[in-house]
C-alpha cells in the first residue's frame, strides 16, 4: 500500500454525469409507483409529486453546486458541514455515511439485486444473501482497480439501464390501447388529503432520487471540478426527472391507477401490458442493470468519505484510513470497512429499516448543506467561487423550505423510525471527542 495519499485525477464531463445519473436512477424509479399511487390516489398528483420532487432536488443540487466548485475535495459534503458548521457536525455526517448511511443502501440494492436475479434464473430463494454479497464484492473489487474503471462500470450500466427504460417510455407513450389519463386539474383522489398525499409522495419520490449529493465526493478526483461539477450536477438531476415523469407515464397509460396502487409489481405488470410476456423479462433485465449501477455509485462515492476523514485525521485509525493504493490511488481500507458492515447488515436484514431512517438524517444533513450557502458566503466573502447559485438567495430559500418539509414530515408520520436515526448518529459524539483527544496527545 501506497503511502502517496493524492486521489488520482481521472474523472471528465461524462463520468461525472454519469455518476450522478447512475445514482440515482435505480431500483426507485420501478419500485415507487405502487407507493405513490396508494399515497396521492391520482396520475394528475403523482406526476405532479415527481415534477415537484425533481425541481427541489435541482435547488439543492444548484446549491451543491457552488458549495462542491468552490471547495472541490474529496470527502464532499463532510468538508462543506465542517466549513460552516464546525468539525463535530461534520464528523457526525461521515459518521452515519461510513457506519449506516452507504453500507445500508448498498446491502440493501444488493438484496433486490439478488432476489431479481434468483426468480429470474429460477434459482433457490436460499442463495440470494450469497449472491447479494457477492455483487457487493465484486464491485468493491472493480473500484479497487481505480477510479477510472469504476466510472467505466457507472458509464456501461447507465448506457444498458437506460434502453429498456427508453423502449417502455416510447411504446407506452405511443400505445393505442393506452389508458385515459386526466392530468389536469392537479389534485388527490378523493379518497386522501392534500396534506397526505403531498406528505407521502414526496417522501416516496426523494428516496427515489436519494444518491445526487454524493457526486461531490468525486469533486478531488475531477479533471476540472470548478467548470464541470456545475453541469454534472443540474444536467444529470434534470435528465433524471425527465425519465422518471415519462416512464411514470407509461406505466400510468399502461394500468388504471387502482391497479398500480399497492402493487409491488406494478412495473412488471405495466410492461407485460405493453409488450406481452417478454415484457416482465425486460423489465426485471433492467431492474438488474439499474441497481447494479446504483450499487456502483454508492460504493464508488461511499469508500471515500472515511478517506477524507483520515486525512481530517476525525476518524480513529486515520493513519490507515488515509492510505491509497499504490497504482490506482483508492482509499483501501475505506473501501474494505465498508464491505465488512454491508455483509452485517445483510445478515442482519432490516434494510428497509435502516434505508428510511437514513434518509432521514442524511436530509437533515442536506439541509444544513442548503444553508451553508448562505453562512459560507458571509464566513468567506473572498473564497473563489467559479459557480455561484442562480436564482439567489430564493433557489437556496425554496432548497431548504423543501430539506425542512421532509425533516418535519418524517418526524411527525414516523416518529419512532427519526429518534432512532438522530440516536444512532449521536452515538457518534462521544467517538468524535475520543479521537480529539487523542489527536492532542500526539
Amino acid at each position: 500500500m501506497a503511502q502517496n495519499n493524492q486521489l488520482k485525477q481521472s474523472m471528465g464531463l461524462t463520468s461525472a454525469l454519469t455518476t450522478v445519473m447512475g445514482t440515482v436512477i435505480g431500483g426507485g424509479v420501478f419500485f415507487k409507483i405502487s407507493t405513490l399511487a396508494s399515497d396521492t390516489q391520482s396520475p394528475s398528483l403523482l406526476i405532479a409529486v415527481w415534477i415537484l420532487a425533481g425541481l427541489l432536488t435541482i435547488a439543492g443540487g444548484l446549491c451543491l453546486a457552488e458549495i462542491a466548485t468552490a471547495i472541490p475535495e474529496a470527502g464532499g459534503a463532510v468538508n462543506y458541514i465542517e466549513l460552516a458548521y464546525g468539525k463535530l457536525p461534520s464528523f457526525l455526517l461521515g459518521w452515519a455515511q461510513v457506519l449506516i448511511y452507504y453500507p445500508a443502501n448498498i446491502a440493501a440494492l444488493s438484496i433486490v439485486f439478488a432476489t431479481q436475479l434468483v426468480s429470474l434464473a429460477g434459482w433457490s430463494t436460499t442463495v440470494i444473501i450469497p449472491v447479494a454479497f457477492l455483487t457487493a464484492l465484486s464491485l468493491t473489487g472493480l473500484n479497487l482497480l481505480g477510479a477510472r474503471l469504476g466510472s467505466f462500470v457507472q458509464n456501461l450500466t447507465l448506457f444498458i439501464k437506460m434502453i429498456p427504460i427508453v423502449i417502455i417510455i416510447i411504446f407506452g407513450l405511443t400505445n393505442v390501447h393506452a389508458q385515459p389519463l386526466q392530468l389536469w386539474p392537479v389534485q388527490p383522489g378523493g379518497h386522501v388529503s392534500w396534506l397526505t398525499a403531498l406528505n407521502g409522495g414526496l417522501l416516496a419520490t426523494m428516496f427515489a432520487y436519494d444518491g445526487w449529493i454524493s457526486v461531490g465526493n468525486m469533486a478531488g478526483e475531477m479533471k476540472n471540478p470548478r467548470k464541470h461539477l456545475p453541469i454534472a450536477i443540474i444536467g444529470g438531476l434534470g435528465l433524471t426527472t425527465l425519465v422518471y415523469v415519462l416512464i411514470n407515464l407509461a406505466f400510468l397509460k399502461a394500468l388504471p391507477i387502482t391497479q398500480i396502487m399497492g402493487n409491488p409489481t406494478a412495473a412488471a405488470d405495466s410492461a407485460l401490458a405493453i409488450f406481452g410476456n417478454m415484457g416482465g423479462r425486460l423489465v426485471t433485465i433492467g431492474i438488474l442493470v439499474s441497481v447494479y449501477g446504483a450499487i456502483n455509485g454508492y460504493t464508488m462515492t461511499g469508500m471515500r468519505v472515511a478517506y477524507a476523514m483520515g486525512v481530517n485525521r476525525t476518524i480513529p485509525f486515520s493513519n490507515y484510513f488515509r492510505q491509497v493504493t499504490r497504482l490506482t490511488k483508492v482509499p483501501w481500507l475505506s473501501s474494505l470497512v465498508q464491505l465488512a458492515v454491508v455483509l452485517i447488515m445483510m445478515l442482519l436484514g432490516n434494510f428497509d429499516l435502516l434505508t428510511d431512517m437514513l434518509v432521514f438524517v442524511m436530509w437533515i444533513f442536506n439541509t444544513l448543506i442548503f444553508g451553508a450557502v448562505f453562512i459560507l458566503r458571509k464566513k468567506m466573502p473572498d473564497l473563489k467561487r467559479p459557480y455561484k447559485v442562480m436564482g439567489y438567495p430564493w433557489i437556496p430559500i425554496i432548497a431548504i423550505l423543501g430539506g425542512t418539509f421532509i425533516v418535519l414530515s418524517t418526524l411527525i408520520t414516523q416518529f419512532k423510525l427519526a429518534a432512532l436515526g438522530i440516536l444512532i448518529t449521536l452515538v457518534g459524539v462521544p467517538v468524535f471527542y475520543w479521537q480529539q483527544k487523542h489527536n492532542l496527545k500526539k
